[in-house]
């Protein structure tokens, strides 16, 4: 086995995504280990790769990670994209967690009924809209810098520029009304590792398709 971080997961965006997004801000190459049926992930947990029998995987230094969230903070930390003290730290936090609740109806949009799919992307637009972007509109004004937190690329701000980008795909004019997001947009997404996987043929996932959300149901159903 390589010295790269290890993913296992399915062939789609679910909770993997945003993983993949951290290690690629890093500039660190990973590899990745694809599933699509209930047995590939019936012997992983039996084979104990699970902790709590729940995706995703990530091997790293020795370890079998799961939990999203303590993934997320082990690669924000190992890569100095956690801010520099214990009160930068609480901000990225306080950031992440916002935009992680921002995040999950995006997550949870693909296996709504058709019938829902219009009501679902208004309550994206009004979440968005009127309680998140609002927050980090302030914030990129008051402090007038380049980035959320201590002027540093950090954690947040990853985190902060793939919500964008999943929100403006569901609501293309989400950001008509928030000047400094724009701004935050266009700079984060100039910022080489980013830039780098923007770029077609690079790890990031498509939006879901009805494939993805097939193999999701008939794996976790």
């Amino acid at each position: 086995m390589s010295g790269k971080p290890r993913l296992t997961y399915l062939n789609g965006r679910g909770r993997m995504e945003s993983i993949r997004w951290l290690l690629a801000a890093a500039g660190v190459e990973f590899e990745e280990v694809f599933f699509d049926t209930r047995e590939q992930y019936d012997k992983l947990i039996k084979d104990g790769a699970l902790m709590f029998q729940q995706m995703p995987l990530v091997e790293i230094d020795g370890m079998k990670m799961v939990q999203t969230r303590a993934i997320l903070s082990y690669i924000a930390g190992k890569y100095d994209l956690y801010g520099k003290d214990l009160k930068e730290r609480a901000l990225i936090d306080m950031y992440v967690e916002g935009i992680t609740d921002l995040m999950q109806p995006i997550l949870m949009f693909p296996f709504s009924p058709p019938e829902a799919k219009e009501k679902n992307i208004d309550a994206i637009k009004e979440k968005a809209t009127n309680r998140y972007f609002p927050v980090f509109e302030k914030v990129l004004k008051q402090h007038g810098q380049d980035f959320l937190v201590g002027n540093k690329f950090s954690w947040a701000d990853v985190q902060l520029i793939e919500a964008i980008l999943a929100v403006e795909e569901k609501v293309p004019t989400v950001l008509s009304g928030f000047p400094q997001l724009q701004a935050f947009k266009k700079r984060i997404s100039d910022v080489p590792t980013i830039k780098k996987f923007l770029q077609p043929g690079s790890p990031r996932k498509p939006p879901p398709d009805q494939h993805y959300v097939d193999t999701v149901m008939k794996i976790f159903k």
